[in-house]
């Protein structure tokens, strides 16, 4: 027998290279190529802030897992939240965040993501797990919708309701459940859907299908169209939902990162949480659907990758104008909303909600 079965080199570099090979080959994870342009310019905005974890606080600190969306109620001063353990939580809104009591609200027994609030006190859910949920004030549960023509929502996660009373939401992916979402993305495969709900007839209408990682969701301040978000293709769209252009899609904006839930403040502006800007190795993985692959193995047998880097807040117009961009080196959120002269941050990484003093840490200009 030769002798380089019985050599160091060949035990030490050339076996586990060929069985992390023959590992690459077996495994059945299959990537596509994305349909991103790369080497774009980067999304110019006339102020920011860099460093905005700076004079931020911990609400809810301790109470909270994962607090994905957030939803304010202005008359009682609490905020709604969805945390990962399946509890709905309620936040009070103090001076102080020391000050602000957390409440176990209701459990909707799945992952409650998106969250809206109506007049009426009712809460509209998108829940991972569970499906579009109806949420009374008496904390009643009902599920409105979980499935389109046979399939199954795997992850139903941004909502908002028009004035009108149709709630028009997102199913971020057909195919795979909310702890696996990561894999989704790396995917890199339209497997999201877009869709309203008629709380009068009952009837669930497929608005878009085929988009990637279809996600937050908010309807024009005017009414005739609704924001929803793609996070792997970094952009915001538009559905129109009334007049001349009704039932066509166009591009809203264009992100410096990938997004996840959209608010409107009321005040002319939207608030587009972004979990993290396109960093060097998200372009590399982009780009090279085998760098996803490997990705994802590591993702599945090892644990997911720290890759997420200036995550914060984007804000920009009625007219999807960015106006002040809020993030920071070590930040990462997943929903942004506007109570006075803050800005409360939800994340799907944190135990707390994250407030921030824009007025006395506001976005500088850039030029």
């Amino acid at each position: 027998m030769s002798r380089l079965w019985f050599s160091t080199p060949f035990f030490v570099i050339i076996l586990p290279v060929a069985v992390a090979a023959l590992f690459f080959r077996l495994e059945p994870f299959d990537p596509g190529f994305l349909p991103v342009q790369l080497g774009r310019s980067t999304v110019a905005v006339p102020a920011s802030n860099g460093h905005v974890r700076v004079g931020s606080e911990a609400m809810g600190e301790g109470h909270l897992e994962g607090p994905e969306d957030l939803a304010y109620d202005a008359a009682a001063r609490v905020v709604y939240t969805g945390c990962e353990d399946g509890w709905i939580k309620r936040v009070t809104v103090n001076d102080s965040v020391l000050d602000s009591a957390v409440e176990d609200w209701v459990n909707t027994g799945g992952r409650p993501l998106g969250l809206t609030l109506k007049p009426n006190g009712e809460l509209i859910v998108a829940d991972a797990e569970k499906g579009l949920l109806r949420v009374s004030s008496e904390r009643e549960i009902e599920l409105l919708v979980d499935e389109y023509e046979g399939l199954k929502f795997k992850l139903t996660d941004g909502v908002d309701v028009a004035d009108d009373g149709t709630i028009y939401f997102t199913d971020a992916s057909h195919k795979y459940p909310v702890k696996d979402a990561v894999l989704d993305i790396l995917e890199g495969k339209p497997n999201g859907r877009f869709f309203s709900y008629n709380p009068a007839t009952k009837k669930t209408t497929l608005l878009a299908k085929d988009l990637y990682f279809a996600n937050g969701v908010a309807v024009s301040a005017d009414q005739q169209f609704v924001v929803f978000c793609e996070s792997v293709l970094m952009i915001c769209e538009k559905y129109y939902v009334q007049g001349p252009k009704k039932g066509t899609i166009e591009k809203f904006c264009d992100l410096p990162g990938m997004p996840d839930n959209i608010h409107y403040d009321g005040q002319g502006h939207y608030l587009i949480a972004m979990v993290t800007a396109l960093t060097p190795e998200l372009e590399l993985a982009y780009r090279y659907p085998f760098i996803r692959k490997t990705f994802a193995i590591v993702t599945k047998y090892v644990g997911s990758l720290p890759i997420s880097k200036n995550g914060g807040v984007l804000v920009v117009d009625l007219e999807g104008k960015p106006t002040a961009h809020y993030y920071d080196p070590k930040l990462s959120l997943t929903s942004a909303i506007k109570i006075g002269n803050h800005i409360y941050g939800g994340s799907i990484f944190y135990p707390f909600v994250t407030r921030f003093d824009i007025e006395k840490y506001p976005a500088l200009p850039t030029v």
